[in-house]
């Protein structure tokens, strides 16, 4: 009997293993789906129900997740030597668009703009980071660290792009290359750092200042 329950505990754990880790490409299809539907229907305000879309489904994979890994280990303190460099560079990125927000602010005045930017700030950050850092990040611990470093970074750039379909803003090589630099600097800072707390904070204010709903909206002109 227990021999058995081991075989079937142990083959739940490679099945949820390997739905994490190809779990990207199966976000981004959905949001590719969800924008194309909603986009047909209400335009640029699709980005809301994406991204209702995407938190549940990050939700779920950070369920799964959690069965091998206790994730309230991402927002403990930071280790390493280097962790009061990190912490410095993911401020320094967060800062970044900075401009957009002094140039843009006034935009916020409108509440249907300001409610969904509001709510982006406070949840979005630790929703993306616990999945594509924490999540994406502990399953491939095991694999050569830049191949892992790589992946979570390019995928989570892809899928950044996918707002691309209703928004003029975030189409483009600009778009993709930002997301990938930033997805990149907050993957190394975890693996150096053994925490989230210094790329959430830097995703709080890239959320925060590049004025989300409005960008999805195309409120303002990129000055690329």
């Amino acid at each position: 009997m227990y021999p058995n329950f081991k075989i079937v505990v142990d083959r739940n754990s490679t099945i949820n293993k390997r739905l994490i880790i190809y779990s990207p490409f199966i976000i981004i299809v959905v949001n590719i789906l969800v924008a194309i539907l909603f986009g047909s229907i209400i335009g640029k305000w699709a980005f809301i129900p994406i991204i209702l879309v995407e938190w549940l489904m990050f939700l779920l994979f950070i369920h799964f997740q959690k069965k091998d890994h206790e994730y309230k280990k991402w927002l403990k303190s930071s280790i390493g030597k280097s962790k009061a460099f990190w912490a410095t560079l993911c401020i320094i990125i967060g800062l970044i668009p900075l401009p957009i927000f002094l140039k843009h602010y006034h935009l916020l005045a409108d509440l249907t703009v300001f409610i969904p930017w509001f709510i982006l700030f406070l949840i979005n950050p630790f929703l993306e980071e616990y999945y594509w850092r924490g999540v994406l990040l502990d399953q491939t611990k095991f694999w050569n660290p830049t191949i892992s470093v790589l992946y979570s970074s390019i995928l989570f750039s892809v899928n950044h792009a996918v707002f691309g379909i209703n928004s003029e803003l975030f189409r483009g090589y600009e778009v993709m290359a930002s997301t990938f630099i930033m997805g990149l600097v907050w993957s190394i800072t975890y693996k150096r750092t053994d925490t989230l707390r210094w790329v959430i904070l830097s995703h709080m204010l890239v959320d925060f200042l590049n004025l989300s709903s409005a960008s999805f909206l195309d409120l303002y002109k990129p000055n690329f």
